[in-house]
């Protein structure tokens, strides 16, 4: 299925103030609104994925999937900042006709989220379901929850948190240093960057993946080995594969939105943010995540009003939000057939 375009043309006030001039969204629908317009799942997606997200969630959305489109109208829109479809870093200025580059303007969560609203508006969504994310997903869904309590139903956070953690900026600067050792970053470029992007990948595959995936996955069996190791071999590969599909911009203004999450900004804090939330809500945690702890989640779970909460371990880290899809498939089916508030999901599972 073909990405669709919204074009927006009267302006988008972003949260620093500044205005983009001229707007496009990409984005994918699959299934129809029904008679009640009670069927709308929104997912909101992660750093580098797109809008088709029958193709990267493959397992929890699809045609024979827990969300399919037979039962579901299925909304995903490519974020603000994300070059497929979006506007974003490679887009045109229009003051000046060129690539924004690094004169893009900052953005936040809270300015992708606006933008997700004036794409409900133009679909006339009202009310929504369900609103699904994961990592910088669950941030976009966190946030849409406190902007709009009254719009969003029901909320699934995977993997993900009120505000982004030291640990997680810390690792999003330590990639932002290895793109902007590349000297091509700053040549104005489409492809600029490419180098430094490809070893911030590398950097952000540990926190996403951990010693144990390492272990299981990339393992030698050859004890005289002493160079050119599978692991070594999986860095670059990894690496290679995002260069060719995304670019060095995007990756450094999508990792600052990241840094910038914190619900609790002019909010008077997280806690009382979160207390804004109307949605019947599931949390859920993954005990092996590096990037997003436990501890970050079961705060959500203690703090938003009517939320439920489950945890589960996979060897995957992080990166098992977009794996473990039968699991999250039989945690989401508890959800809706449970009483929420203040209920703990427990699932019979070895680790």
């Amino acid at each position: 299925m073909n990405t669709q375009t919204f074009k927006y043309k009267q302006g988008l006030k972003l949260e620093s103030g500044k205005e983009l001039r001229e707007l496009e969204i990409g984005f994918h629908t699959y299934g129809k609104l029904n008679k009640n317009k009670d069927n709308v799942v929104w997912v909101c997606h992660a750093l580098t994925a797109n809008s088709d997200v029958l193709d990267w969630w493959k397992g929890l959305f699809g045609p024979t999937d827990h969300f399919n489109p037979d039962e579901h109208f299925i909304v995903c829109a490519n974020i603000l900042g994300s070059h497929y479809g979006t506007t974003s870093p490679l887009s045109i200025n229009p003051v000046t006709g060129l690539p924004f580059y690094l004169a893009f303007p900052q953005i936040s969560v809270r300015d992708i989220v606006k933008a997700h609203q004036l794409l409900a508006e133009h679909l006339e969504i009202g009310d929504i379901k369900i609103v699904i994310g994961g990592s910088l997903g669950g941030q976009q869904a966190l946030e849409w929850a406190i902007m709009e309590p009254g719009r969003i139903k029901n909320l699934i956070l995977i993997a993900t948190n009120a505000r982004h953690s030291p640990w997680g900026v810390a690792f999003n600067e330590s990639q932002r240093l290895a793109i902007a050792a590349d000297r091509s970053f700053y040549a104005g470029k489409p492809d600029g960057g490419a180098k430094g992007l490809k070893a911030a990948r590398s950097i952000a595959l540990l926190s996403y993946r951990g010693y144990k995936a390492y272990g299981v996955t990339q393992q030698e069996d050859n004890d005289k080995k002493v160079d050119e190791f599978k692991a070594s071999s999986y860095q670059n590969y990894q690496g290679d594969k995002l260069v060719k599909r995304f670019n060095a911009y995007s990756y450094w203004y999508l990792t600052k939105v990241m840094d910038s999450h914190n619900v609790g900004r002019g909010r008077h804090g997280v806690e009382k943010a979160l207390s804004l939330i109307k949605a019947r809500t599931l949390v859920v945690g993954i005990k092996s995540d590096l990037l997003f702890p436990l501890e970050e989640q079961q705060y959500l779970f203690r703090h938003i009003p009517k939320a439920a909460f489950a945890e589960f371990e996979t060897f995957y880290g992080h990166d098992g939000f977009l794996i473990e899809t039968e699991i999250l498939t039989n945690i989401i089916i508890s959800f809706f057939k449970t009483d929420v508030k203040g209920k703990i999901i427990e699932l019979q599972q070895s680790a």
